[in-house]
């Protein structure tokens, strides 16, 4: 405003009337005032604004400890409802499909740590303690019966015996093929009187002896159960475990690569992660995980919602100390904002919102008089 009319104002000088004239050099005293007075409130702000951001640069790390303490007193509920983590859980968190580079962040990570070059020097008892092992061998143990129904599964079911019948079905039937085949004219012989056997009956040998085996199996099978039912008793099973783990955990972890399979277009890890995308994807929108989701929110709200801040991080072990070390840590980044453009121009804006209010102006106007 002031600048355009010191601009104007030599251009309008030669049509001036007489009293254009006598109110001339009026006009120009107060265009050059106020432009005196418009230079003085920029020159103001940027010295303000400089001002400004060496302070934040010399209190940012006392202001940020302030700022935690602050926060840390305020309860939970004072600023964070059930409402709100059940729509970060739910409608943000389960509603949104892993992205892909996290995904393949995923893999490369695993690659890493499965294929590492420790493995081969590192036992499979760095991972679990001969402690974990017998107290999960004892606890398996004492489940008699769920240890019986894994016993019938095993042992007496159905297709357990077909298996073993067919199996020694082909036993005995190449051993007999075998013999007879060597037995010269005696082989001859008793091939002779099995098929006469076979047309008396009307049955065929091999039905027979499959039929027989079957029934006897059968028998056995259940014996067999019955016996290892009574014999693996808990400290039997416990026993067991243990010596199979006793029997492995001397290995090097490397190990179980053997297990996997590490080519590009048939990549273990491949396959095991994107099983667990499939689950995970099934999962995360069914109403079964979000009634879970949503009930176990209920339950730490209801627990923790008059706790302070302070009190809810204390449980990650963030304290005071810890914050101290994050401030620390994050002074460069806060140096760096407050040096940058955007945020002088911010401040600019602001102040220059504040000078130009009526009253600020008056009251300028009139100091500057």
């Amino acid at each position: 405003m002031t600048s355009k009319s010191m601009q104007t104002l030599p251009d309008n000088q030669n049509d001036t009337t007489d009293a254009d004239t006598k109110s001339g050099p009026t006009d120009m005293s107060l265009s050059k005032e106020t432009s005196t007075s418009r230079l003085t409130i920029d020159s103001l702000i940027d010295a303000q604004v400089d001002f400004m951001q060496q302070w934040l640069l010399q209190q940012a790390e006392p202001l940020a400890l302030e700022a935690w303490q602050w926060f840390g007193a305020q309860p939970l509920s004072k600023y964070i409802t059930c409402d709100h983590l059940q729509y970060l859980m739910k409608d943000w968190l389960l509603n949104q499909p892993m992205t892909d580079v996290m995904r393949k962040d995923i893999r490369d990570i695993l690659h890493t740590l499965i294929y590492h070059p420790i493995n081969d020097n590192v036992p499979l008892s760095e991972l679990v303690d001969d402690n974990q092992v017998e107290t999960l061998a004892n606890y398996i143990g004492s489940h008699e019966q769920q240890r019986n129904v894994l016993i019938h599964t095993l042992v007496g079911n159905e297709t357990f015996a077909d298996l073993l019948t067919q199996t020694l079905y082909h036993a005995i039937n190449d051993f007999m093929e075998t013999t007879l085949d060597k037995a010269g004219g005696v082989g001859k012989l008793m091939k002779l009187g099995r098929s006469s056997f076979e047309k008396a009956t009307n049955r065929n040998l091999d039905e027979k002896l499959q039929t027989y085996l079957h029934r006897n199996i059968k028998d056995l099978t259940r014996r067999a159960e019955a016996n290892a039912q009574a014999h693996l008793s808990n400290q039997e099973v416990a026993r067991l475990l243990i010596m199979g783990w006793d029997r492995i955990k001397d290995q090097p972890i490397s190990e179980l690569q053997t297990y996997l399979n590490d080519e590009p277009d048939n990549s273990s890890i491949d396959h095991i992660e994107a099983s667990i995308q499939q689950s995970y994807n099934r999962l995360r929108l069914s109403p079964y995980l979000h009634s879970l989701v949503s009930a176990s929110i209920e339950t730490w709200y209801t627990n923790h919602h008059s706790d302070t801040m302070a009190t809810i991080v204390s449980s990650l072990h963030i304290d005071e100390a810890a914050m101290k070390q994050c401030t620390t840590a994050l002074l460069p980044i806060v140096s760096d904002a407050i040096k940058t453009p955007w945020l002088s121009a911010y401040l600019r804006e602001m102040l220059q919102a504040f000078y130009t209010q009526p009253a600020i102006k008056e009251g300028l106007a009139l100091n500057h008089d």
